[in-house]
């Protein structure tokens, strides 16, 4: 009896170890939802609801502006502060119904949201095609689980600028669209997470791409199988140690997604997510490119298929897989994306390149970039100052962050 009592005591550790939180609950408004009776808008009507807000009540937790952009998924609601509202729409009769939470992507705060558009505020005239109506939402936002039960009122002030409307700015997101360190409900570099990217407002992703033992491609970050990016198991170490059926058998994420090859995620993008961009961040070694290029110029091939206009690039991060590239036949036909130098962009014939954020803006090297027929990506770009920076007096085609609502935010407001 005592052995089978300090068994069962271990058993229970072991499980909530293996279960500790490790992301912040989404708030849901429950199976009485208003949400379940109204139906979807129309396209003319979500283009007339885009733009940018002002915050009449509420501006003291979210700030004095939002934008509202429409996304696959539904709404998003960029801050200038790090929040963000992910919300699903749809009318009853005349009258136009907002749901969902907001989430501090800085912090662990987060909360239900509601809100409405009545037929005097502008709910016919959205629905009808009418422009002429100012249009002003009300509503209440809560905390955590309870409630909405703090006033939000926004006022729409404009429409995107012809800047904004005129670019094709790339919002990219890190690792498949977040991180898991961000307590975020999905895991990084997963199908799930790709499925999730566009709530933030993104509009292009980068993935890790890593080779395993018999020779699979497969999205992964780290160099080792961890507690930080998976669940307890059976295998520890080097992940690339590993064949595919090793870890496909054996290695949950830490929300317990399987780890997806790449050929299976970006078949994804392409089939069921409305994202430009992929970029191919390849932390294999020599050799990498002959298992990743086959598999990004069938994804490309499908994409055409299917009418969709997808940029497939794979990263060039090292001289190793520079020199990767460079072997391999045709090369200057392949989409690639250099890290390095403007030189090896040109040596690479790449399509993009991506220098590092702390480099600066760089517009004149940039601008020579553009000349060649080129795109200038930047990465890893996280804090406000800078991204504000970039986007006002830089001339980038994009940028990659952590905060994809952020960029939003303050690509949409100029």
């Amino acid at each position: 009896m005592k052995i089978d009592i300090i068994t069962f005591i271990i058993l229970v550790l072991t499980l909530n170890a293996c279960n500790k939180d490790t992301s912040v609950p989404v708030p849901v408004a429950g199976p009485n939802s208003i949400m379940n009776e109204t139906h979807p808008l129309p396209g003319v009507s979500k283009l007339l609801m885009e733009g940018v807000y002002q915050v009449v009540s509420g501006s003291d937790f979210f700030g004095d502006k939002l934008v509202l952009k429409w996304n696959r998924c539904g709404i998003s609601l960029a801050c200038g502060n790090g929040k963000y509202f992910v919300l699903e729409a749809g009318h009853l009769d005349s009258v136009i119904f907002l749901q969902g939470y907001w989430r501090n992507g800085y912090t662990d705060g987060t909360g239900l949201a509601s809100l409405y558009i009545s037929r005097a505020d502008g709910g016919v005239s959205i629905l009808t095609g009418n422009s002429s109506q100012k249009i002003i939402m009300r509503g209440a936002y809560g905390s955590q689980s309870g409630l909405p039960d703090q006033s939000l009122v926004l006022e729409y002030i404009r429409p995107f600028s012809d800047k904004v409307k005129n670019s094709n700015f790339y919002i990219l997101a890190h690792r498949s669209g977040g991180r898991t360190s961000d307590r975020l409900p999905v895991s990084e570099n997963s199908i799930e997470m790709i499925n999730y990217t566009e709530k933030f407002g993104s509009t292009g992703i980068e993935v890790d791409v890593r080779i395993t033992s018999d020779g699979v491609a497969f999205l992964y970050h780290d160099p080792d199988i961890n507690v930080r990016l998976t669940q307890k198991g059976a295998l520890a170490g080097p992940i690339e140690n590993y064949t595919w059926a090793q870890l496909s058998t054996f290695v949950h994420l830490i929300h317990g997604e399987k780890i997806p090859t790449l050929e299976d995620a970006l078949t994804f993008v392409v089939d069921s997510t409305l994202l430009r961009f992929v970029y191919l961040d390849i932390k294999a070694g020599t050799g990498a490119m002959a298992k990743v290029i086959p598999i990004q110029q069938r994804i490309l091939e499908r994409a055409a298929q299917k009418g969709r206009d997808l940029m497939v690039v794979t990263g060039i991060p090292s001289t190793d897989l520079l020199n990767d590239l460079l072997a391999y036949p045709d090369f200057q036909n392949i989409p690639s994306l250099c890290e390095l130098s403007v030189e090896d962009v040109r040596l690479a014939n790449s399509r993009v390149w991506a220098p590092r954020w702390t480099l600066g803006t760089q517009n004149d090297l940039v601008m020579q970039i553009h000349s060649e027929g080129r795109l200038a990506v930047c990465w890893t770009i996280d804090q406000v100052s800078w991204i504000r920076e970039f986007l006002n007096n830089g001339l980038f085609d994009g940028l990659l962050t952590n905060y994809p609502y952020v960029v939003a935010y303050y690509h949409y407001i100029q």
